[in-house]
């Protein structure tokens, strides 16, 4: 049966939706041979269009609506993917109106969950109705945080919408690990802050930082993953490593 996890954080730019492609990459290929799916929440299709999926006849969006089940594109053998549109902009309106409107994602996920080792769900920048609904359906949510004093203003407000969401909707969810990207070594801000996440978070915090490197920001324009687009690079080596903790964890 699947294990469903959520990445969210709803600062932009901090690595989530980089971190939920090569989670799934990594844990799809190699010596991992995880089967994977990824499913994009974000109206903006960042992770899409990072796999070259632009015009997909099925979506996220159809899905939510009720117009068609879940419906993965393969990207590789073992890494599927249920893309994003525009459209999805317009779902937080269109689902308010709906009974028991939290829960849609989680039982659309449900007859499909157990073709998967993993689900990951990249939750757009926002607290809003399709974050809530990537929660509720979710046994963990990871929190991608950029080692950036700006990117720990608001953490407290998220971490209170799981609190909350955990209470009311999702007992089973829990507070998965806190991954540190955009990483230097070489920068005190970056450490200091790095070393107080991980007093605040103790072993909530992955050991894997991963570093501040040019591959990573390369590969989505050549419509690959890291490990596709350069397996001998540093964001390779570390969203290796990040993928083995994953899978101690879990």
């Amino acid at each position: 049966m699947g294990k469903i996890i959520a990445l969210s954080n709803h600062k932009g730019g901090v690595g989530k939706t980089t971190s939920t492609i090569n989670i799934g990459a990594g844990l799809s290929g190699g010596k991992q041979g995880k089967k994977v799916l990824l499913i994009d929440l974000d109206p903006q299709a960042n992770l899409s269009q990072s796999l070259e999926i632009t015009n997909p006849d099925h979506t996220i969006y159809g899905s939510l609506k009720g117009e068609y089940p879940l419906t993965p594109i393969e990207i590789t053998p073992k890494l599927h993917l249920i893309a994003s549109t525009l459209d999805l902009s317009g779902a937080e309106v269109e689902l308010s109106a709906e009974t028991a409107r939290e829960f849609i994602l989680r039982d659309l996920i449900e007859p499909i969950k157990k073709n998967y080792d993993y689900i990951l769900l990249d939750c757009p920048p926002s607290l809003g109705l399709l974050t809530i609904n990537a929660l509720t359906a979710a046994d963990q949510v990871y929190i991608p945080l950029q080692t950036q004093y700006l990117a720990l203003q608001g953490l407290t407000k998220l971490l209170e919408v799981v609190d909350k969401i955990k209470k009311r909707l999702n007992k089973k969810l829990d507070l998965g690990g806190v991954i540190l990207t955009q990483f230097d070594s070489r920068k005190t801000l970056d450490r200091d802050i790095a070393s107080s996440v991980e007093g605040h978070f103790k072993n909530k915090v992955f050991k894997t930082r991963i570093r501040n490197t040019v591959a990573l920001a390369e590969a989505p324009s050549h419509g690959k993953d890291i490990f596709r687009y350069d397996s001998k690079s540093m964001g390779a080596e570390d969203y290796s490593d990040l993928c083995k903790e994953i899978t101690k964890h879990t």
